[in-house]
Parts: structure tokens; sequence; C-alpha cells
């Protein structure tokens, strides 16, 4: 599940806002799914209209390209074509045109950028964005040219030189403030039979959840995530160690630990070799998604269309995924990457304790919504135990800060969309001291969807600050509870609590709903910082 971004998307006179059917979509000509694309890309055709050249495109040759028949975008630093693409694009024709002409990183980030748009896109290629003068060079001609003579002569006017007082005259000027280094750095140190690498991010940091660590072959990398910013250690290992890792977070002080078995006792002379990106610090969204091959461990049906995937991540992984954060899956399919976001669940809604949780650090559970027709979900439903798939870090910019002094925790959920209330259930009753009332409104087509349905009243019958209602749309005969569709009445009784609460709306579900949902809770006299939506 995505963050909505809080600027307006999709545009206001998009079809994407109208779709009749809610999902994030709008209804494309029989023939044009993705998998349509991936067969008409390959199909050998010239795509980019240059008969397979590449070229560099200048920003004024970019922006001559600006229709919907010669529709070119540059995505990091790459210019592509998506003329072709018009008419498979989910989001349809205007989405693809706000990006027309321009440079279209920033706004694939807000929305798309779990999409694998190179190999989508690769037979769109049309070639790299022309690098222009740097800034300070062309200040530096700027100056140069104000102070030097023009045509040999000297300047017009002669320059003026003060005379400064005496010294003594002058008190002391202040020492410059020394500006604070709050960019992370790393350390390591060794035992006889342990290697331990430790970051040190100079600043208060989660628990749990804000590093993931991978061991592969004898390649090590540790990334840090702080926020926006992503700190990354990528080193080859000078000498052989255990698959084993332990990790130990310090968050008081920053401090990120993680733990190496020797495979064989002897004196470390360095820590090995940088590879790429090594100690380097950006932002998380210029670093690109790093995936890690996982084995299906189990799955189990959940209701007749959804399933649990159980992952077992690889022996040298340690990875926590935050709640609220999601992971990408990634697959080959008739020859192209395809790669979709899903948000992990625990393997039950209730756990004993948090600790139980944090045992399950080598699993990722996945509540999965599958669809016949759909890019993805097919191929995951045909895996067998044992089969492997690639997942990526957790992504996404929920943070659990967000829950901090709430009382009264409102979720607003839609089919899979239950997906990231399911854990934030589990956190606010048992981790949330000030918490007095955490409720849920599901709504599903049919009584059947309803995703762990005997969990949530099994919980809502022992737990007083837990309540759950149910809407659905098309309800049987003999269905009792609340019918329809999301409108204000129902929201104005759901969302009362007293005068004075600290308030939280998380809302998620198909883009209609989450968009109509925000709205209606707005009306109600909700401030932007008192609801949180995800993207479905």
């Amino acid at each position: 599940m995505l963050n909505v971004p809080s600027q307006s998307f999709p545009a206001p006179s998009s079809q994407q806002r109208v779709a009749p059917s809610g999902r994030n979509k709008v209804s494309l000509k029989p023939g044009r799914s993705l998998m349509d694309w991936i067969r008409f890309s390959k199909s050998g055709r010239d795509l980019t209209g240059l008969r397979g050249r590449l070229i560099e495109v200048t920003e004024e040759e970019l922006r001559k390209h600006n229709t919907p028949a010669d529709c070119w975008t540059c995505i990091r630093g790459m210019v592509y074509n998506v003329s072709p693409y018009m008419e498979y694009h989910p989001g349809g024709e205007d989405e693809l045109m706000r990006a027309a002409g321009t440079d279209g990183t920033d706004l694939f980030d807000q929305v798309h950028r779990w999409v694998n748009y190179e190999s989508m896109l690769k037979e769109c290629l049309v070639g790299r964005m022309a690098v222009k003068a740097s800034t300070s060079i062309k200040a530096q001609l700027s100056t140069d040219k104000q102070t030097s003579p023009v045509n040999g002569l000297p300047p017009a006017f002669p320059t003026l030189v003060l005379k400064p007082p005496s010294s003594a005259a002058l008190p002391k000027p202040l020492p410059p403030p020394t500006p604070k280094d709050t960019r992370p750095r790393f350390d390591w140190f060794q035992t006889e039979a342990m290697v331990n690498v430790v970051v040190y991010t100079k600043r208060k940091i989660p628990n749990s959840g804000c590093a993931v660590v991978d061991l592969q072959g004898g390649t090590l990398r540790v990334e840090v995530v702080l926020g926006k910013l992503s700190y990354l250690l990528h080193l080859r290992l000078s000498q052989e160690v255990e698959e084993c890792i332990a990790m130990q977070t310090m968050s008081t002080v920053g401090k990120v630990q993680v733990s190496l078995r020797k495979a064989t006792r002897a004196k470390w002379d360095r820590l090995g070799e940088p590879l790429q990106s090594h100690d380097s610090f950006l932002r998380r969204k210029d670093r690109g998604v790093f995936y890690r091959e996982c084995t299906l461990a189990s799955k189990m049906d959940v209701t007749h269309d959804t399933r649990l995937f159980g992952l077992r991540l690889p022996h040298g992984t340690h990875m926590q995924v935050p709640v609220g954060r999601h992971v990408y899956l990634r697959a080959p399919i008739q020859g192209s990457e395809v790669v979709k976001p899903y948000t992990p669940v625990d393997s039950t809604l209730m756990s004993q304790s948090l600790a139980s949780t944090e045992r399950e650090h080598a699993n990722v559970f996945l509540m999965i919504k599958i669809y016949p027709d759909g890019a993805l979900t097919p191929h995951l439903d045909a895996l067998n135990i044992g089969d492997s798939l690639s997942i990526s870090g957790p992504e996404g910019p929920f943070t659990s800060r967000l829950l901090c002094e709430v009382t009264h925790l409102f979720l607003l959920a839609a089919g899979t969309g239950f997906t990231p209330m399911a854990r934030l259930i589990r956190l606010s009753l048992l981790d949330l001291a000030p918490l007095r009332k955490a409720k849920l409104l599901f709504f599903n087509r049919k009584e059947r969807d309803i995703l762990w349905r005997s969990e949530l009243d099994t919980l809502a019958g022992r737990e007083e600050r837990f309540e759950v209602e149910y809407v659905l749309s098309e309800p049987s005969d003999g269905w009792s509870g609340h019918r329809g569709r999301i409108e204000a009445t129902m929201l104005s009784d759901f969302l009362s609590s007293p005068e004075g609460s600290k308030r939280l709306v998380c809302v998620c579900g198909p883009a209609a709903f989450t968009v109509l949902a925000q709205g209606m809770v707005c009306e109600l006299g909700f401030s932007e910082e008192e609801i949180h939506a995800f993207q479905g």
C-alpha cells in the first residue's frame, strides 16, 4: 500500500477520478492489458521512431514532444517515447500527459515508484538527457564577466579601496559556529570469533525496522533508513563468515550493530573491499530498490479468492517491516519483470506479545487477493511451496510517530485495504498506553469477502477497547449489519469521540474509496494532521 500524495492526484479532470469501478484504473479497450503491452513491446516494432538509434536529448528538444501522438518524458535522466503506451496505461491518457515534454521523475515517484519502468518501457527508450553546465560554473563565469576588463580596457570607474581601522580598535570577532555533522558513519571491531559492524546514525531511531541486512556470497549490504534518507554500507568481506546474523538496535543513542561469526578464528586486517554506493547517504527515492530472493514457505486460504502467503527470507537476511510499510514483489512473466506493492500482515491478527512477532523476522506474510486477469496474482497463486520470489525492503512514509498520544484510532478499510489496518490494530492495543478506543469500519461486497472476520469478532468480544463494524454493498437477505456504501451519516456516528480526544483516522482501499472517505472525514471537522491515507 502506497501513501496517497498530499497534492491533487489524480488530476481533477482525469478519468481516473470518476472510474465507476472504484479501482485506480480507467476502462481500457479490449486487448490493452499489461500482458498485451508486454507482447506488443516485444513484437519488434519501432516504438521510438528512431529506428533503434539512441540520442542525447536537450530540454528544448524534450519540450517539443508534448502531444498524445508524440509524447516524450524523462525519468531519472532517461527519455522515453510513451505515445505507444498511451492506450495501455491503466491510469489513462490524462495522467501520462501530465509529464509530457518534461521531467516526470517526481510525478512518477509519487504514485508509481514500485513500477519497473525500465523493463516496461525498454523498447520506448529514446536516449539520455543532455547534461547542462553546472550552475556553479555559470556563476563563476558570471563573476568573471563582472570583474574582468572588457576588450582589454579597464573598468570605466576606478575601484575605491577603503582602509579599515586598526585591528586594535575592533573587537575580536566570534568564531563561526561549527556546523553539526549529522551524516552517519560506521566503524568495526573484532573478537576472536566475531566481527562487529557498527553504524552511528547520530539521531534517535526506532527500536526495530529501520535497518535491513543482507549477506549474500561474502557480500555484506546494510541499509539504514532515516526518514526520507538512506545510509548504505556495501562491502565484499575480506574473509568468510557464517550465514547467521545478529542485529542490535540501540534507539536512544542511534546505533545499529551487526554481528557476524567468523568461519575461522583468525585476525582480520581489514573489513573488506568497498563496492558500489558504499558509505553513501542519499535520499531514499534516489536509491534504487534492492531485492533479495525468498522462498514460498506457506500458502493458506483466507477467503474464496484471497490467500495468506508466507515468504521465508534468506538465511543471510535480517529484515523487519515496520507497521504501515509495504514491500514490492517482483517476478519474471513472459520475458518482463512485473512488480507490485503489498503490505505485510502478521501470521495471525493478535499474537501474545510484540516479542512473538520479533521472532518472525525470517518470514514475511502477505494477504493477497487473486485476480484471474491480474498481471502478477495468477503467477503467485500458481507457486508451489519452495518456489522463489524476489522481495524488496520496507517502503513507504508511514511512521508510528503518528500514533503518539492518540486516544481514539479510527480505521476505514475496503477490501484488501484491511492489510495495513491488521498490524495497526495489534500495535495500538498492545503498545499504545493512552489508547481508549480503536474502531474498524470494514467495507466489502459480500459476507464471504470479509477478511479474518472470525478473528476480528473474537478480538472485539474480549477487548473492550476494540470495536468492528461491517458494511456490505451486496448483502444477503439475512444480513443484519450495515448496508450500502460509505456515506457521511454513517461516518458521523462512527467517528464520534469525547471532547479533547487525540484522534487519528486511517483510510485504505481502492482509489475512489480513499478519496471519498478523506473528503467526508475532512467535512466532519478533522484536520489533515488527523488523517492518514494509504493508497490501495
